[in-house]
């Protein structure tokens, strides 16, 4: 049975931003990627810090593989105005796998007021696309990876058959971390990941035996996260 399933994010280390004007207002969307609420209340704080002269610094982020933690702030705009359109926005987004899976984001929009007030429609509207078109930029920019919980194994494997092996394993798309000749004499291990659903799984499997005719036995060692660059 897999961990769970895989889902988008946005690259690490990158701010995205765009801007939106409505009647004079401007509103600018900046998104990245965080981990846990400390990280995006933190990210919220420093672009308050920032651009001190914005009327607003309303916010949204998803965080999880099952999108579990969710908040919206209006940071003052009438209730219901402008973080649950962003969050809208970021929970509803299509993303490259043809889910709405983004998560592990936060969308910060700024407001400078343009004296003209642009009532309830109006403002959700503008906190909507603001939010939209971030995430627009991250598909232009090529900004988004799939994250996917990746099942760890060591196979032993002959000394004289490792380097086919790992040639084989590699041009079968599996994750080859490295060969260790050291850990008993006449045999080497080769540290091997793969996608923890079932296809991989059983791939894996069916290519192991092939290999060794059946007689070595995959030895699992953990499981855990990894990012994968999503084909064009």
């Amino acid at each position: 049975m897999t961990t769970s399933s895989a889902y988008t994010v946005l690259a690490p280390g990158i701010d995205l931003v765009s801007e939106v004007v409505r009647k004079k207002s401007r509103f600018r969307a900046v998104m990245r990627r965080v981990r846990t609420i400390e990280d995006a209340q933190s990210f919220v704080d420093q672009l308050r810090t920032k651009h001190p002269s914005a009327r607003h610094h309303c916010s949204a982020w998803v965080i999880g593989h099952d999108r579990g933690t969710l908040r919206a702030n209006d940071d003052g705009e009438p209730s219901g105005t402008a973080g649950a359109p962003i969050l809208g926005a970021v929970t509803r987004a299509d993303m490259p796998g043809g889910r709405a899976d983004l998560s592990d984001v936060v969308v910060v929009v700024m407001r400078w007021f343009g004296g003209t007030l642009l009532g309830t429609g109006g403002l959700v509207s503008a906190y909507s696309d603001s939010a939209v078109a971030v995430i627009t930029e991250a598909h232009a920019q090529q900004a988004l990876r799939m994250r996917q919980p990746m099942r760890h194994f060591r196979l032993p494997a002959p000394v004289g058959d490792a380097g086919r092996w790992e040639y084989e394993l590699r041009s079968a798309h599996i994750t080859v971390h490295g060969t260790d000749y050291t850990s008993s004499a006449g045999a080497a291990t080769l540290e091997l990941a793969v996608a923890d659903d079932q296809a991989s799984l059983s791939r894996l499997h069916t290519l192991t035996a092939t290999l060794s005719n059946g007689t070595a036995e995959l030895e699992p060692y953990g499981t855990d996260w990894h990012d994968a660059v999503i084909a064009s």
